[in-house]
């Protein structure tokens, strides 16, 4: 079983910068597709941000497309999710997902078994 755990959160203004990091621990995130979903207060789940295991295919959300970028650094075990443009409208806890070894990179989160406790992004006007 892989833990997952993220940080980089923290407050930002409208317009700025965050790096959001997702490591893994007890196993590798080797051949394992990672996602980024996000949760604000009052509204359900959603998806961000995928990267298939062989870090070759990417999947974004339409509302961050070209505001946001996933990475995986294999060296370091991580997926990074940069996060540009900021707006208050992106305020959530952001959540890192891994799928069992050989999953896909998609949008579903029922296809991802291991998660985050997430960490909090919030964007002040």
């Amino acid at each position: 079983q892989v833990n997952v755990t993220e940080s980089g959160g923290g407050l930002v203004q409208a317009g700025g910068s965050l790096r959001l990091s997702c490591a893994a621990s007890g196993r590798t995130f080797s051949g394992r597709s990672i996602g980024w979903f996000r949760q604000a207060p009052g509204k359900e789940r959603e998806f961000v941000a995928a990267i298939h295991w062989n870090g070759g295919d990417t999947v974004y959300t339409d509302s961050l497309k070209g505001r946001c970028t996933i990475s995986r650094d294999f060296a370091q075990n991580t997926v990074n999710l940069q996060l540009n443009s900021l707006k208050p409208e992106d305020a959530a806890i952001y959540y890192c997902a891994s799928t069992s070894p050989g999953g896909n990179a998609n949008s579903y989160s029922g296809a991802y078994g291991f998660w985050g406790q997430g960490t909090q992004v919030t964007v002040s006007s």
